[in-house]
Order: structure tokens, then sequence, then C-alpha cells
């Protein structure tokens, strides 16, 4: 464990943390916090499992956000790939105007992008969902899938360019 810290530092240091990586998952003050109280009761709970492999504030957020999948499944909400922004890929759309065509044309590209989305890895489809959807940092999103700043940084932007590309060829 990092430097034999007692669950009440870990708390104190983490869990600004958690809950920030909760509500912007959530979008809810309330949900946030008893998902963090869950999260905190369950590491207490599994400290021994801990195994060092990671960092405490990444062992945190997987539970935080098994906590969290564990509500949607409660809830049958499903997140869905749908909820990625379109607009984040700039694939030449005039938003401005309700052109039926216009709208029909969109509505296709936005099938590829999802079909082309749903190709991804898993791990790969969370990172563009913490990126684009929830805003996060590469640094968190780092922290949240246990990988380097680095690897979120370079992982994003070459699937973003492989998918940019794919839809391009598919139109």
């Amino acid at each position: 464990m990092e430097g034999k810290l007692c669950m009440k530092e870990i708390y104190e240091k983490y869990s600004k943390l958690v809950y920030n990586y909760l509500y912007k998952i959530t979008n809810n003050k309330e949900l946030s916090e008893d998902l963090m109280q869950e999260t905190f009761y369950s590491a207490i709970k599994n400290i021994n499992s801990f195994n060092n492999k990671c960092k405490i504030s990444t062992w945190l957020c997987q539970i935080a956000k098994n906590k969290y999948m564990n509500e949607i499944r409660k809830q049958n909400v499903l997140v869905s790939m749908e909820e990625y922004s379109f607009d984040y890929f700039n694939i030449y759309i005039n938003n401005e105007t309700n052109n039926i065509e216009q709208n029909l044309i969109k509505n296709e590209e936005k099938e590829l992008l999802y079909k082309n989305l749903n190709k991804l890895d898993d791990t790969i489809k969370e990172l563009f969902f913490l990126k684009i959807k929830l805003n996060f940092t590469f640094k968190e999103i780092a922290i949240i899938l246990g990988k380097t700043e680095e690897w979120a940084r370079v992982n994003f932007y070459r699937t973003k360019i492989k998918i940019k590309e794919e839809l391009k060829n598919e139109n």
C-alpha cells in the first residue's frame, strides 16, 4: 500500500478525486456522494485485496466505476455509445440548417461513426467516453484506466485519426 496509509488518510487524500470522477459520470450530486461512500465502504472491506499492482487512486476509481455500473444495472439504464458527442469529430455537417436532406446525411454519418466506435476495444471505448462525453483530462483518464497519461493521449489521437479515415473511406 502507498506508504502504509491508513483508511482515514486514504479517504482524506482521495475522496475528492473519487467524488469528482463520480460526479462527472453521474452529473448528480446526491448519487455521487452515495456512490463515493459505497466506494470507500467497499475499499475498507476489501483493503486486503489491494495488491500494489496499481495506485490506490486507480483502485478506488475502479471500485467507483463498478459501483456506478451496478447502479445503472439496478435502474435498467444503459450507457450507450450514442451518448458520444458526434460534433466532437467535426464531420462537415452544418448544424444551423434544418434541411431534411442534410439531416438525413447527418444521421447516416452518425450511424457510420457509431459503427466504427463499436468496433473498438472496450478500453479504447472507455477512453473515448471519458474524454468526449465526460471531458476528463488525459491525466485523469490514465488514473481511472490504470494506464499512463501518454498511453491515453496517443491511443486517443491515433484512434481518432483512424476513425476519421474510415469515415472518409465509407463516404
